[in-house]
């Protein structure tokens, strides 16, 4: 029940945020025919109930293969990237027209009005490196005021990897891609690719996030190796991040809870791609006074940190500055000034548990040194009993002793009796 609660107010603190703003949710075709598509739709109604209009794009790669097997068609391509002939784009059509309905039946099941609107005019690739890719298209243009139309009604649009030129001919679209373009229409604040593959993965595992241009690397280096609906995903995540989509997703849609659990949290389950600064360090207010204090208790238990209560960070909160993922503190530290020695303190570093081995600590620690560079101090210091390789070795301190200190400060580390090291940076 606990739980439960705990991320009801987690849930609650994204809704202003996001209210009366865009999601566009691209799901895999194999995704629809998992047993966990009904908790999706579930997912859905909520963000509807919060007044989070939803487009949803789908694929059919899945049931496309599966199409083609029963009429003993071998398919030319089923993800919308390569040669589509004529009777692969029959069994598209027909592959694509099912899933649709599979949906459109959810959304009824669970009290929300859906429809498939002619809102994509797509064009023929055309001769892509000397050959005719015949029946595959490109999205040449999204009629945005029909789907804003249906979304001002409460209605979801239903957007196959489909689309109708001006003649009334059909092509085969890459979903992925159509997801991107609908994002960009609607100025969707968040692009959510669900599939089977989960997120990114590199040698440790899922990688949570990735800037824009972090993702383009990757993107370079590792792209023979990835499969290739994961690096069809990839490569249009970091399109949409350039072309102004702020958040794209990456997450396993099999997952229960998933996509709640990737929107209304900071660590998400699958692969952020960002945009924009998601990531900030900012000086702390008189509203952070909470969270420092909860950062800080964490410090003290694991005997990082030397206690302090809440009035008396409220008296120094301007020394203090935190490290924001999605506008949320999850870091905190300090800079105190003795200004008659012309030296500052770097102290109360923590790091939420959830977010270490992420480079945040040494984030924190250069910002410090930045600040009290920039007012112009001569040295800067810091005690630890636990973290004095860390300092060393990411920080570029060096070790000293209870004589450089302040005289304050001097005094304040005979009194506290806890025996840290003391540790001592020149700035330049």
């Amino acid at each position: 029940m606990r739980e439960r609660l705990t991320h009801f107010r987690e849930i609650l603190r994204y809704v202003p945020r996001f209210r009366d703003r865009v999601f566009v949710i691209a799901l895999d075709g194999a995704v629809v025919e998992d047993d966990n598509f009904p908790n999706l739709l579930l997912d859905i109604a909520l963000l509807r109930s919060l007044n989070i209009r939803v487009a949803l794009v789908h694929g059919a790669a899945h049931q496309i293969r599966r199409y083609a097997a029963l009429v003993n068609v071998t398919p030319s391509d089923v993800v919308g990237t390569g040669i589509t002939d004529r009777a692969t784009l029959n069994v598209a059509i027909t592959a694509a027209n099912r899933v649709t309905h599979e949906i459109l039946e959810g959304l009824s099941a669970n009290d929300l009005r859906g429809a498939c609107p002619n809102a994509v005019v797509a064009h023929p690739a055309g001769i892509l490196g000397g050959v005719d890719h015949l029946y595959t298209g490109k999205v040449e243009r999204v009629d945005i005021s029909l789907l804003q139309t249906l979304l001002e009604h409460d209605i979801i649009p239903v957007i196959p990897p489909i689309g109708i030129d001006g003649a009334g001919a059909s092509y085969r679209l890459n979903s992925d891609a159509v997801a991107v373009e609908v994002a960009k229409a609607l100025r969707a604040v968040k692009l959510i690719y669900l599939n089977t593959e989960g997120g990114i993965r590199d040698a440790k595992g899922v990688i949570r996030q990735m800037t824009v241009q972090e993702a383009d690397t990757f993107l370079k280096k590792h792209r023979a190796e990835l499969p290739l609906e994961t690096m069809t995903k990839l490569t249009h995540a970091v399109r949409a991040g350039k072309e102004g989509i702020e958040r794209v997703h990456i997450i396993d849609g099999r997952e229960q809870e998933g996509l709640l659990g990737e929107v209304f949290s900071n660590e998400g389950i699958g692969t952020l791609i960002y945009a924009n600064e998601y990531q900030a360090i900012r000086s702390a207010q008189k509203k952070d006074v909470r969270t420092i204090h909860s950062l800080i208790q964490q410090g003290v238990q694991n005997d990082e940190l030397v206690k302090r209560t809440r009035a008396e960070l409220e008296k120094i909160i301007n020394d203090y500055f935190v490290f924001e993922v999605d506008r949320n503190p999850v870091a905190c530290a300090a800079l105190h000034v003795y200004p008659e020695q012309n030296m500052g303190e770097v102290a109360s570093v923590f790091v939420d548990p959830r977010y270490e081995n992420q480079g945040i600590g040494a984030k924190l620690i250069h910002y410090a040194e930045d600040v009290a560079r920039g007012r112009g101090l001569a040295k800067i210091f810091c005690l630890s009993t636990q973290a004095i390789n860390f300092f060393v070795q990411k920080g570029g301190y060096k070790l000293g002793t209870p004589d450089d200190l302040p005289p304050a400060r001097r005094e304040k580390y005979e009194q506290q009796g806890r025996k840290s090291q003391v540790l001592i940076k020149e700035l330049k």
